[in-house]
């Protein structure tokens, strides 16, 4: 042991201490201990020990250093002799995450596909939807272009767990035409997780999980940022981004971050896209420390959507409908232009969280988390007079959330995940839209628990196993016409829910119901050699109905539709396995994997008619339960072709089935395929120039669900077919980029993109729209990102 004493003083007290690692408590030998305001220094021994001596009553500052360890600061009070063993952490990547590694999955036995932060750079001016559109498994149901919810393996909405920032998104997700209200800008990466490991964060992912996460910053002091510009052809718009962090070497750090986007209408090949432009505002602000053993991540963002509704997908009465399923072109086709009229979509939607976590020395990290979301949500039709300015409907949803978490680690081999979960929620229909409420006053109350193992069973293979229960009970309050109560056997099935007060024509009812869920996961993983790996996930999930399928009722003005839910809609049950056979190389790589889905009470909403209103005639669309499964494969290819070319290829399969009526499942993705060359040069300011194709077949496996009704303004029955699929088709696109360093400090990036590269006319068929325009024409998109 070595010291060194710069200044001698009469003094009697000794500090000793041993160094040991947090994880292990093996001694750390060679560690540099300097008192700072006394400046002394020595170096753990071959025993992890050190000790000062000849030191005075006082208060010392310790700063602690080993190579590949967290430095550590300390204070002592010194009024007697006195030994201190000190902790350190050797596991910086906890700490100072500044690479993500091709590989990373968020546990070693999940089947899953990420996006990275220089991927979702290049959807800042688009959706979650359209990133995650990219990933084989994924697709999307539109409404328009503009609002995309992502689908896996053909389910969405209730039936996926979007997690933001830690948060699950609670933003009226039950809607076919209400996506997600996130801006992906913000995040550093995206993980699809298509098998087990969601316990965490529900019982309820029939689909899937999607993650989406914030970037760690390394512990040093430092002030970066950057800024992105779009501008797009298509839409005659584009957005900025800017985002700028400070970190501090104690482990403090702030984020601030705003986005701003405007469009036009957009335009099809052929016409614009009249009443199709959308304003967002969004902005998000983080702060926190972060060491080892202890740390904070407080996070708040706003996002504000304003998005027109394509005008010819209003129809009046059934006559448009038919007229619009004949006609090559929109019924209202104006010039460009960048108002948004009726119908549109304004959503407001806060987000704040607060998260802290301790770690305890021989047992593992106990965090705690509690979040809170306002999701407001105002969609407008054409009205007149003083019902003009005036919303015809107006929800407002208030989720709040309590989760601790245990992560025991105190085990060689073993980690333990354990916690629960308190949720309230409650749904304000606001009043006043003079038009009836879709989607009833509520509360829902929530709790869970769950429990997860992941096992070592040796160097090559991994076990994971998990189960979960829920609790849930929701109240609500609704009115029904009273002969629509009788005549759904209400009266007999719920009469408790009967408060015997009548208003006219309608009844008050207090409906109330309670769920329990089971949930299970089992995951297992085997490397083989150096590049390949097996994976085999299997999944037993549960989802209580939600809202919308329980008590919707009325015209849901934004879908163009009367929707009708059932109070003897129960919950769904799913079984789900899935295999991935993996070769992870950057020459020749791929993944295959199969899937089979059986899920039991599957809740679907079909079309079933017409009815006329005081508006006018509009399809008819009801909830009800069959049993059904859901299987298929997807495979990913990547080959390096040359030094600099590479190719990247992917297939998606699937299969629906409705198996208690022996029909395909209505809204399931076709057949797709896609490819792609990039040719890159790092030495050429990181130049990249790449050329991509997709096809998407068309769907051949449809439900019929055509219908012959009255046409009110030719008196004639007509034949309405909703059930054909458009035509297969293929689109192309250019992408390319090049860094370079105008500045003393930072660099420029700039792309050009074109995406449509051929202008061709095609309509998909998940996107809800299809009846009444084609979809997006040639877009050139120009990107400059600065850095400082």
């Amino acid at each position: 042991m070595v010291i060194y004493q710069a200044n001698a003083q009469d003094c009697n007290y000794s500090f000793s201490g041993k160094i040991t690692d947090f994880h292990d408590n093996s001694l750390i030998v060679g560690a540099s201990i300097q008192i700072i305001n006394l400046n002394k220094f020595t170096t753990s021994n071959l025993e992890g020990e050190f000790v000062f001596n000849n030191l005075c009553e006082g208060k010392l500052t310790l700063e602690i250093k080993h190579v590949a360890c967290e430095t550590k600061r300390l204070v002592i009070n010194l009024t007697k002799n006195t030994f201190k063993e000190i902790s350190l952490e050797h596991h910086l990547e906890e700490l100072k995450e500044v690479v993500v590694k091709t590989n990373t999955k968020t546990e070693v036995t999940s089947i899953e596909k990420s996006l990275k932060k220089e991927v979702i750079s290049n959807f800042t001016d688009k959706s979650l939807g359209d990133a995650l559109n990219t990933l084989s498994g994924v697709s999307s149901l539109n409404t328009g272009n503009s609002i995309v919810k992502p689908m896996i393996h053909g389910l969405h909405s209730s039936r996926l767990l979007i997690i933001n920032n830690s948060v699950r998104m609670f933003d009226q997700e039950w809607g076919d035409e209400h996506a997600p209200n996130i801006d992906i800008s913000s995040s550093d990466r995206i993980d699809v997780i298509k098998g087990a490991n969601s316990l965490r964060y529900g019982s309820d992912a029939v689909g899937g999980l999607i993650l989406i996460r914030p970037k760690k910053y390394a512990i040093k002091d430092s002030l970066f940022g950057s800024t992105t510009t779009s501008i797009n052809s298509n839409g005659f718009g584009g957005n900025v981004t800017s985002e700028i962090i400070k970190t501090f070497n104690s482990g403090y750090y702030t984020k601030l971050q705003a986005n701003y986007k405007r469009f036009g209408d957009f335009k099809a090949p052929d016409y614009y896209l009249t009443n199709t432009g959308l304003e967002n505002i969004n902005a998000s602000f983080r702060t926190g420390f972060n060491s080892y053993e202890k740390g904070f991540d407080a996070y708040y963002s706003f996002v504000n959507n304003k998005i027109g509704i394509l005008r010819s997908s209003h129809i009046g009465n059934v006559n448009d409908l038919v007229e619009a399923i004949n006609n090559r072109e929109p019924r209202i086709v104006e010039d460009f232009s960048y108002d948004i009229n009726f119908p549109r979509q304004n959503i407001f939607h806060h987000l704040a969280k607060v998260e802290a976590f301790k770690r305890f020395k021989n047992l593992g990290k106990l965090s705690l988390q509690l979040d809170a979301q306002l999701n407001r949500r105002k969609e407008f039709d054409l009205r007149r007079g003083d019902l003009r300015d005036r919303p015809v409907i107006d929800l407002q949803l208030f989720t709040a959330s309590i989760q601790p978490n245990l992560e025991i680690n105190k085990f060689d081999n073993l980690k333990i995940n354990t916690g629960f979960l308190v949720r309230y929620q409650n749904n304000d229909a606001i009043v006043n839209t003079g038009a009836n409420t879709l989607i009833p006053d509520y509360n829902k109350y929530e709790v869970g628990t769950y429990a997860i193992l992941d096992v070592d069973i040796n160097e090559t293979s991994e076990f994971s196993a998990g189960i979960r229960y829920d609790y849930s009970r929701i109240k609500a309050r609704k009115w029904y016409v009273e002969s629509d109560w009788t005549a759904l056997n209400y009266d007999v099935l719920f009469p408790e829910f009967d408060t015997g007060i009548v208003d006219g024509l309608e009844l008050l009812t207090r409906p109330e119901f309670t769920f329990n869920n089971f949930s299970t996961n089992l995951g297992y993983s085997k490397r083989f050699g150096k590049d390949y790996s097996f994976l085999f996930n299997y999944g037993l999930a549960q989802r209580m109905p939600n809202p919308s399928e329980l008590f919707s009722g009325g015209l849901h003005h934004s879908a163009a539709r009367i929707e009708i839910g059932f109070l003897t809609i129960n919950k769904e049950t799913a079984n789900k396995f899935i295999l991935s056979l993996e070769k992870n190389n950057e020459n020749f790589g791929f993944s295959i994997s199969p899937y089979y889905k059986q899920i039991d009470g599957f809740i679907q909403l079909i079309p079933t008619g017409i009815r006329t209103t005081i508006r006018g005639a509009f399809p008819v669309w009801e909830y009800n339960q069959v049993d059904a499964r859901i299987f298929g494969v997807d495979i990913d290819i990547n080959k390096k072709l040359a030094s600099h070319f590479d190719y990247k290829g992917s297939l998606s399969l699937l299969q629906g089935d409705d198996l208690t009526n022996d029909n395909p499942l209505i809204h399931m993705p076709s057949a797709n395929f896609s490819n792609s060359i990039m040719y890159s040069n790092n030495d050429f300011h990181q130049l990249k120039i790449g050329v991509n194709q997709k096809t998407v077949l068309q769907q051949n496996r449809f439900p019929d669900y055509n219908f012959t009704t009255l046409d009110p303004v030719t008196q004639q029955q007509v034949f309405v077919d909703i059930s054909s699929t458009p035509p297969s088709y293929t689109l192309f696109g250019f992408s390319s980029s090049a860094v370079f360093y105008p500045f003393k400090k930072g660099s420029m990036e700039v792309g050009f993109n074109v995406d449509n590269l051929f202008n061709v006319s095609y309509r998909e068929n998940l996107n809800r729209l299809r009846y009444f325009a084609d979809d997006l024409g040639r877009n050139l998109n120009l990107k400059i990102k600065i850095n400082y």
